[in-house]
């Protein structure tokens, strides 16, 4: 199917579907906007650097109470649930996770439609490199992998079970999710020749994943100064199904298509992994997945669990972090209490900053310019997550079988997955499908995710969803809607040479048994008594990253 004949039926940039002939259940879940958006100042929509007072919906008297702490870890995401293990890990018990929502985890949370369990957010990961040491002892930790034989097993119930992805292609399903069903020869040598280009890529210079594990070379900045799509073109790879299938993977990973992330973000999607496989290469590997059926939330949860009442108490969750102000002697904690609707203020040694850049730099008092910068540079995509339950399972059109994941050849989103494959049931029935979708190039996106009513995106994702799944209107029965309004950062040009992101703190290598600790020190950005841990300072929102940093940040704190 063409995109314009696609986009004729309708897409989640148009309104204007007809309705649901059967009542659907449904609405917004998953984020309070209400709460973080206390921080904005009454006059202006845009992000606030260095704001040392509350807006004016807050609470404007004095903190009711005074806490004190070791150190104090503001954001309860995957940056600072690592944080708090690594804290624990060296024996430092004295610490308190302040989290915005009701439950940790950021973009890895999970929930429950119709009683089954399905992710708000991420959904998977990769499994790990070596590069990516500390997420492989976590995994160990968790029961996920161990050594037999001298070789590294991972539990098979936790990979994720064939078959693993397939695409609607001139309306049909295929196998894969690089179109491949009835291109023609002048395809298929651009899908070589782009392979070749990333095998090329990765021999001039390394690849990592968390990036950081790789230090920036020449071959990295030229590639980072293009968009993907000058680069592309510059190459001559102009194939259209090589395009929609680079931009799909773009929107995936980055939330933002080849035009408008970097050249080198293209190519690291790729070469920092398995590489970029042409049909009947039989190098190709297909990459191990981690999932859940609540997706990243499987984690999080188990990373949270040691917080909570009533083993820990390290975790206060329902609290806006409104001022961070670092002294001599200490660093002051001033948060919104949503529960009590008070302020309650913390004293602590240190402070872990896991809040995503442009909300730092509005609490920090005086924040320092390299978090300027990193504020003013950083580029957001909002992303919208929709969870919909059906009560039977779907008629197929010919091809592939129904798979963990499944997207659609043409469509403005990134398809869906099946919250029930790992589950392997025998005979089909109620599921719940997760369906994404990245709004890092649309227009005035987060206007749109906040102001159109619930009723708009469901019947847009009935008319996009229902072009390969007739009757999915007929099984359908709620669709649950989160919207992310800063969901990722989008590694844009320039990303790789802005001194917030790398040279600020002069990255080298890590590895695990060479000087880690020196290399945790600088890796980390710091002022003082604070140390900053988040995605947004690798330029891009993936779990190994977040991950890799929150350890790094609570491995560098003098107990």
């Amino acid at each position: 199917m063409k995109r314009r004949q696609f986009l004729a039926t309708g897409s989640l940039a148009l309104a204007g579907c007809r309705p649901a002939s059967r009542e659907i259940e449904g609405g917004f879940t998953g984020i309070g906007f209400e709460r973080g958006h206390r921080l904005r100042p009454a006059s202006s929509d845009a992000p606030g650097v260095g704001e040392s007072s509350p807006d004016a919906g807050l609470p404007k008297d004095p903190p009711a109470v005074t806490r004190r702490v070791h150190t104090l870890i503001a954001g309860g995401g995957v940056a600072g649930l690592a944080a708090a293990r690594a804290l624990r890990q060296r024996g430092i018990d004295d610490f308190m996770v302040l989290e915005l929502e009701d439950s940790a985890g950021g973009n890895s949370r999970g929930g429950v439609v119709g009683g089954i369990a399905c992710p708000l957010g991420a959904h998977y990961l990769p499994v790990p490199g070596d590069e990516a040491h500390e997420v492989q002892d976590l995994l160990e930790e968790l029961g996920l992998r161990q050594r037999l034989a001298g070789r590294w097993q991972y539990d098979e119930r936790h990979l994720c079970h064939s078959p693993q992805e397939r695409l609607f292609f001139n309306g049909e399903w295929q196998d894969g999710l690089l179109p491949v069903q009835g291109v023609g020869a002048a395809t298929l040598d651009q899908y070589r020749r782009f392979a070749d280009k990333v095998r090329a890529a990765q021999q001039a210079a390394p690849f990592a994943m968390p990036a950081f594990r790789a230090p920036a070379s020449a071959a990295h900045l030229a590639l980072d100064a293009l968009p993907f799509k000058a680069w592309l073109d510059r190459e001559g790879l102009s194939d259209p199904h090589l395009r929609w299938y680079l931009d799909y993977s773009c929107r995936d990973d980055y939330g933002a298509g080849l035009a408008s992330v970097s050249a080198w973000a293209g190519i690291h999607y790729f070469a920092s992994r398995h590489g970029f496989h042409a049909p009947g290469d039989e190098a190709g590997e297909r990459e191990g997945v981690l999932t859940w059926p609540e997706g990243n939330a499987w984690l999080t949860r188990r990373l949270a669990a040691p917080l909570v009442e009533p083993s820990g108490g390290r975790l206060r969750t329902g609290r806006v972090v409104l001022r961070i102000e670092a002294g001599r002697q200490g660093v002051t904690v001033d948060a919104w209490d949503a529960a009590t609707n008070t302020v309650e203020r913390w004293q602590a040694a240190h402070c872990i900053v896991a809040l995503p850049v442009f909300v730092a730099a509005r609490v920090v008092v005086n924040p320092p310019d390299f978090l300027r910068q990193a504020a003013a540079r950083t580029r957001y995509a909002p992303w919208l997550v929709a969870n919909l339950h059906i009560d039977q399972a779907l008629h197929d059109r010919p091809g592939a079988p129904p798979s963990w994941d499944n997207v659609i050849h043409g469509s403005p989103g990134l398809g869906y997955v099946d919250a029930m494959h790992q589950n392997l049931q025998r005979v089909p029935g109620a599921t719940v499908l997760t369906y994404y979708t990245a709004l890092g190039d649309a227009p005035a996106a987060r206007r749109q995710l906040l102001e159109r009513p619930w009723s708009h995106w469901r019947d847009a994702l009935l008319a996009e969803l229902s072009v390969p799944h007739p009757d999915l209107r007929d099984k359908l029965t709620r669709i649950d809607v989160t919207r992310y309004g800063h969901a990722m950062a989008v590694p844009v040009p320039g990303m790789l040479g802005s001194s917030h992101l790398w040279k600020q703190n002069g990255i080298i290598p890590a590895s695990k048994g060479h000087d880690l600790l020196s290399n945790y020190k600088r890796m980390t950005p710091a002022d003082g008594r604070l140390r900053f841990a988040h995605g947004d300072w690798s330029g891009y929102s993936v779990f190994e990253e977040a991950f890799t940093r929150g350890h790094a940040a609570a491995a560098s704190l003098r107990a």
